[in-house]
């Protein structure tokens, strides 16, 4: 069968591997669906912090069932969340779920960009294979995770209702931030982005204020909107110093900043640290999601609360995977692209 492996920086390639095989409490899937997320875009890059596995936000149909499998059958639509934590270890017991050293060992076989993977026993017994309701199709499933992410910084950063918030970047994440945003009761949404393309699409998913920080006054938009405050709430979508920095110059005293972009190996920031203690400015680090925001993620796009789909703007084949995934970090008219099997 077909599967995008990566080789080394810009050299990803569609190579044929043998079909898994499935132990009795496993399940193999046909995969139907896979987003292009930002970290597979920096794994081509070659400057990636995460596994270097392509593909994880995934949907398909059930084709083969482990004989001890109970809970699913071959034609069932399924979503698979990649990486689940142990519960049992020292950092799951402190909720630090991402932290778990099982976390990042867990896997899907070969990945998501392949006709077929293989989701291990721990993934199926801990609930991150997740059955797709009539409401959502292979596509819109494939938006569970990147939302679940989303859910679970917003849920780090204890947002409150009523807050002034401003969103650096408005690519897929950046506007799903947007759309939860509303939910979550902010008082304003400011998006800060380069890219028109993107600034618009900022409009139409609710940002209340944009600006371009290369041609306008970033802080002086952000103390207009908040009586001379600043951001109650920063969140930094994507990934960089210079970024952070912007953040860290827009966020009020005693607020927050939200670092969910991932910024590349050996990335240095370099601030005036004196400011962050005078202020008590928090930073709230929020890294990949759990079964547990997954299943929330899942609820509300069923219930048509966010409109998911809004964000696809390609579908490529899979023996295209590596196109899909250059497309995607162009930006200039993108925002989620997909793989299709």
């Amino acid at each position: 069968m077909k599967a995008a492996v990566l080789h080394g920086p810009y050299d990803v390639r569609m190579d044929e591997v043998p079909v898994p095989e499935i132990s009795s409490r496993e399940i193999l899937v046909k995969m139907r669906a896979c987003g292009v997320c930002g970290t597979d875009i920096e794994k081509m890059h070659g400057r990636f912090i995460t596994p270097p596995r392509l593909g994880h936000e995934v949907t398909g149909e059930v084709v083969e069932v482990g004989g001890e499998v109970e809970d699913f059958q071959v034609g069932d639509r399924v979503f698979v969340h990649h990486h689940v934590p142990c519960y049992k270890c020292h950092y799951c017991r402190h909720g630090d779920y991402t932290m778990c050293e099982e976390f990042p060992e867990t896997n899907l076989d070969p990945c998501g960009f392949a006709e077929y993977f293989r989701v291990p026993e721990v993934n199926i017994a801990r609930g991150a294979v997740l059955k797709l309701p009539p409401s959502i199709d292979f596509d819109r499933g494939t938006l569970i995770e990147p939302t679940a992410c989303c859910i679970r910084g917003l849920n780090r950063s204890k947002l409150s209702i009523g807050d002034d918030v401003l969103v650096i970047g408005a690519g897929p994440i950046g506007l799903t931030m947007v759309t939860l945003l509303r939910l979550y009761g902010a008082r304003t949404i400011t998006v800060s982005e380069v890219v028109d393309f993107r600034l618009r699409a900022a409009h139409e998913f609710g940002a209340d204020y944009t600006v371009n920080p290369a041609s306008e006054d970033l802080k002086g938009q952000i103390m207009g909107v908040t009586e001379s405050r600043g951001a109650d709430l920063v969140i930094v979508a994507v990934g960089g110093a210079k970024a952070i920095v912007q953040g860290l110059d827009c966020v009020r005293k005693g607020g927050q900043l939200l670092l969910f972009g991932a910024p590349p190996r050996g990335e240095i920031l370099s601030y005036d640290v004196s400011r962050i203690f005078i202020h008590e400015v928090k930073i709230v680090p929020s890294y990949s999601t759990t079964e547990i925001e997954t299943a929330a993620a899942l609820r509300l796009i069923d219930k048509g609360l966010i409109k998911v789909e809004r964000l696809i703007t390609h579908r490529l084949p899979l023996g295209e995977a590596p196109r899909a995934i250059e497309l995607a970090g162009k930006g200039k008219d993108v925002l989620k692209v997909l793989v299709e099997g």
